[in-house]
């Protein structure tokens, strides 16, 4: 076996062994096992339900070089019925990017809302790509705002930094994590450009607030696994964290976000106010 992945070769052997693999009956085909001489459906059925010609499946499946466009991956992995992690795999072996098949997370998986109800005492919550916080535990709320005193529209934490009078002072480098944030933004903007509720955050941003408005311009890029933060506590005085970033793998639109206290002082103003 060779080092490195012949992906016109895989291409047209992943195509056909899913092809096979697949019952004419579910489809409402008659079976014809005496003409069936192979398993599944045959190629003209496949490019039938794909929209695509008979001899361009052949081709695919012959590894003749063929490049699809993510328009005729997607119609081939809707045809082939394929799983979520398949149709990925499909389009890598295409060299094309997936769009984005599922709506954005609006609501916490509930093994994720537990695993922040379990990672106390450690603050922690649970957002989307657009930053929407779709779950927390106490010790976050305390930290940072009671969110359940907020409207669902405003538990978003680029609105409430920008927006939110007791967050617009709360941090202590507040350019940098503004900054930050914006440059995530940009780049969850062009990885989904069918969320029209990020793009209204965007342009209500950018109406209302003149900071982002000139950050935004500058087009900076990056998205922060892990970083630091200092924080101006208004019951507890100064608190520094450093924060990490996960991504599950079964819910990669959902972001797992925990603080640390990075020194004594940061730990003892967290359990105090968590004390409270």
């Amino acid at each position: 076996m060779s080092g490195t992945v012949d992906t016109t070769q895989e291409l047209a052997a992943f195509l056909r062994t899913r092809r096979e693999r697949l019952d004419p009956h579910d489809f409402g085909l008659p079976s014809r096992r005496q003409a069936r001489r192979t398993p599944g459906l045959r190629r003209e059925e496949v490019a039938e339900l794909a929209g695509v010609s008979i001899d361009y499946i052949v081709r695919l499946e012959q590894g003749r070089g063929l490049r699809p466009s993510a328009n005729v991956v997607e119609a081939l992995a809707q045809a082939l019925r394929l799983a979520p992690d398949e149709r990925a795999y499909l389009f890598n072996l295409a060299q094309q990017r997936p769009r984005n098949a599922d709506q954005p997370a609006t609501t916490a998986a509930p093994p994720l809302a537990r695993l922040v109800a379990d990672l106390s005492p450690l603050p922690a919550m649970l957002m989307n790509h657009r930053y929407d916080i779709l779950a927390w535990n106490g010790e976050m709320a305390r930290l940072l705002l009671d969110f359940d005193t907020l409207p669902p529209s405003q538990r978003n934490s680029m609105w409430l930094c920008l927006m939110h009078p007791r967050m617009r002072e709360f941090y202590v480098d507040r350019e940098r994590v503004v900054r930050e944030g914006i440059a995530h933004l940009r780049a969850a903007w062009a990885a989904h450009p069918e969320d029209r509720a990020l793009t209204g955050l965007i342009a209500e941003f950018t109406a209302r607030d003149e900071e982002f408005a000139r950050l935004w311009a500058e087009r900076d890029i990056k998205v922060n696994g892990r970083g630091r933060k200092e924080m101006r506590h208004p019951d507890v005085g100064v608190i520094t964290v450093d924060f990490e970033v996960l991504m599950p793998l079964q819910d990669p639109d959902q972001r797992l976000v925990f603080y640390r206290a990075v020194d004594d002082e940061s730990q003892s103003a967290l359990d105090r106010l968590c004390a409270r």
